[in-house]
């Protein structure tokens, strides 16, 4: 990983020191947010610091007695960062529509995490292609915006809601500004930098880390692009914050060049429209995003766009990446492998548990790469 990323590193791997120190410097409310299709620009404008749960990658002993341990190791490891106190300065907890083995540890954490003072769960229409997806969603996150005022005890303003989803599509923008440098033959910007900056883009103030984007892009075409790419591969799947997996599949002849991930583009890849209402800007926005399996029906809208995104960053494969149990991905996985295949890019798909070493799939990795290397010479 490069240096000049070294910001992105501290703060995901300090990220709860940092929100403490937010809370203490500003005064301001921390909330954790479960899901990336919460509409963070609400939390914002009320001054609030969204702040997305992740596991924590270690094994855990805890959640047994809340959730089946058939739930993905995401939803688990998730539910025990809650229980074991590691976001004890978070007031609230907000869900949105999500998963079933999700809901149940939202559910779970708002009950038995004693330090939740409140907590929301917000509907969303799974058939967001429906006509009537954005009208029912703009209702919803009318009365998101009600319930967070009167958790502050003050209104929120049409112009603080601006101002919120304004800072918020200058934070895609800088990304998207970013990920471009990933398009490059031997990238200066590799996917452990990207996931580094991509994922803490979720749980820090986004004054400070469009900042610090701002600082690094202005370096970045000074940096030189010489590390040999290998394989240039796409991820596809689940939630992966997994920073030491990618950093041994770039160890092996490779370099991940772009994602399908809510941990990376489907989180920022599309900006708010704006409007003269600012609830529709934001709510369409969530509707219009690209899609989860978990939204993305009765067309798969989501195939050619991760076909394209493959395409433009000339990935040479996609290696799924699928929580162990997640029924969301596994479902749509057949179809859209199917479909990148026969389109040229060929397919590996790896089932892991975050919470397990990742040692037996570096040969996996490796053995991909044998594969891919045999088949150029015939």
């Amino acid at each position: 990983m490069s240096e000049l990323f070294d910001q992105f590193k501290s703060w995901y791997e300090d990220r709860h020191d940092y929100a403490r120190e937010w809370k203490k410097r500003t005064g301001g409310r921390v909330v954790a947010t479960m899901c990336t299709y919460t509409p963070e620009e609400v939390l914002i404008a009320a001054g609030m610091l969204p702040v997305r749960v992740l596991g924590a990658h270690e094994p855990q002993n805890v959640t047994e007695p809340h959730i089946f341990g058939m739930f993905c190791p995401f939803s688990r490891d998730s539910l025990a960062q809650g229980l074991l106190g590691r976001y004890d300065y978070c007031e609230g907890v907000t869900l949105t529509q999500s998963c079933i083995q999700y809901r149940q540890t939202f559910t779970s954490w708002r009950q038995h995490v004693p330090t939740v003072q409140w907590d929301y769960y917000l509907p969303m229409p799974n058939e967001v292609q429906s006509k009537f997806a954005k009208m029912l969603h703009q209702s919803e996150v009318k009365e998101f915006r009600k319930f967070v005022e009167g958790v502050i005890g003050e209104p929120i303003t049409d112009d603080e809601l601006r101002k919120s989803t304004e800072l918020v599509n200058e934070n895609r923008r800088l990304l998207h500004e970013l990920y471009e440098y990933r398009k490059e033959v031997n990238p200066r910007v590799t996917g452990v930098d990207a996931l580094y900056a991509s994922i803490t883009a979720q749980f820090i103030d986004k004054e400070d880390h469009n900042r610090e984007l701002k600082r690094v892009l202005a370096l970045l075409p000074s940096q030189p692009n010489n590390r040999v790419e290998g394989v240039r591969f796409m991820t596809i799947g689940s939630e992966n914050d997994d920073v030491s997996f990618m950093a041994m599949v770039e160890s092996v002849g490779s370099t991940i060049v772009i994602d399908d991930q809510c941990s990376g583009t489907r989180n920022f890849w599309n900006e708010a429209r704006i409007q003269d209402d600012p609830i529709a800007t934001i709510a369409d926005r969530y509707c219009e995003r690209p899609a989860c399996p978990t939204k993305d029906y009765p067309v798969h809208t989501r195939f050619d766009h991760v076909l394209k995104l493959a395409k433009d960053y000339n990935a040479r494969a996609a290696v799924f990446l699928q929580q162990k149990f997640c029924d969301p991905h596994e479902g749509d996985y057949p179809d859209l492998k199917e479909h990148l295949e026969k389109n040229g890019i060929p397919t590996l798909f790896l089932e892991f548990d975050i919470t397990n070493p990742i040692g037996p799939f570096r040969i996996r990795i490796e053995a991909f790469l044998e594969t891919m290397s045999e088949e150029e010479l015939f």
